[in-house]
C-alpha cells in the first residue's frame, strides 16, 4: 500500500512540474522581428500618432508606462489583449487604410496608422 501511494505521489509531483514548466515556457517573452515603426505607449499615450507605414510593415509596440494598456483596432481587425509595462506586441499591417485604434482600458487613448500600399522593394517606381 504504501509503494503505491509513493508512486502516485511521484506520478503527481511529476505531473505538476511538467504543468509549471509549460506555464513557464508559455510566459517567456516571444522573440521580437525587426519593424520598421516603434509606437511608445507612454503617459497615457500612443506615440508617434498618426504614424505612416506600407503594406507588409511590422509595428513594435512598446509599453513604457506603469500600467497595462491594449492596442485594438476600432474595426477589431486587430487586439494586442493586455500589453503588461515593459512589454511589446507587434503586428504587421497587410491592407492599406487608415487604422484607428484604442485603449481598451483607458479608452480616451486613441492614435492612427495610415497603411499606404506596398512600396516597390528595388526602389523604383513603376
Amino acid at each position: 500500500m504504501y509503494a503505491t501511494l509513493s508512486r502516485c505521489l511521484a506520478a503527481a509531483t511529476f505531473a505538476l512540474s511538467l504543468g509549471g514548466a509549460t506555464a513557464a515556457q508559455s510566459s517567456a517573452a516571444p522573440t521580437l522581428l525587426p519593424a520598421v515603426l516603434s509606437v511608445h505607449v507612454k503617459d497615457f499615450k500612443y506615440n508617434p500618432t498618426p504614424a505612416t507605414i506600407h503594406v507588409g510593415d511590422r509595428v513594435t509596440f512598446v509599453n513604457g508606462d506603469d500600467e497595462a494598456h491594449t492596442v485594438t483596432a476600432v474595426n477589431k481587425s486587430f487586439d494586442s489583449e493586455g500589453l503588461e509595462p515593459g512589454n511589446t506586441w507587434q503586428h504587421v499591417f497587410s491592407k492599406p487604410g487608415t487604422y484607428a485604434y484604442f485603449c481598451e482600458r483607458h479608452p480616451y487613448m486613441k492614435a492612427t496608422i495610415v497603411v499606404l500600399p506596398a512600396s516597390p522593394k528595388d526602389g523604383t517606381a513603376k
